[in-house]
């Protein structure tokens, strides 16, 4: 996940049972508070209820969820997908939170004739 170290995405990785096993730079920045370290740390321990029950749910049945927060005044775009080892086996979890622009441009690409 080197690449992602210093990129302007908070990226949170957990392994299937739920154990955080990677976290970026933006994703200790806005998820540890100081002297703290989750990695090994269950991420449905983070989450109070009923965000608790869903993300277990989306766990135990590998669903995408996706949608917007304001927080401390800033919109962000959170993006939890399940992610699969190179033999298709399911392998926990990712979380991708982004700051987007309370209005932003919307384009329509069409394909090429």
């Amino acid at each position: 996940m080197e690449y992602f170290e210093k990129a302007d995405v908070a990226v949170t990785v957990c392994d299937k049972e739920g154990r955080i096993i990677e976290m970026n730079e933006q994703s200790r920045q806005v998820n540890l508070k100081p002297g703290q370290d989750l990695i090994g740390k269950n991420v449905l321990d983070c989450h109070p209820e009923p965000a608790r029950s869903m993300l277990k749910n989306m766990m135990d049945n590998e669903i995408k969820h996706v949608y917007t927060i304001e927080k401390a005044g800033k919109k962000k775009l959170i993006y939890q997908i399940p992610w699969y080892d190179n033999d298709g086996n399911y392998a926990g979890f990712i979380e991708l939170s982004m700051i987007i622009p309370f209005e932003m441009e919307h384009k329509i690409r069409k394909p090429k004739a």
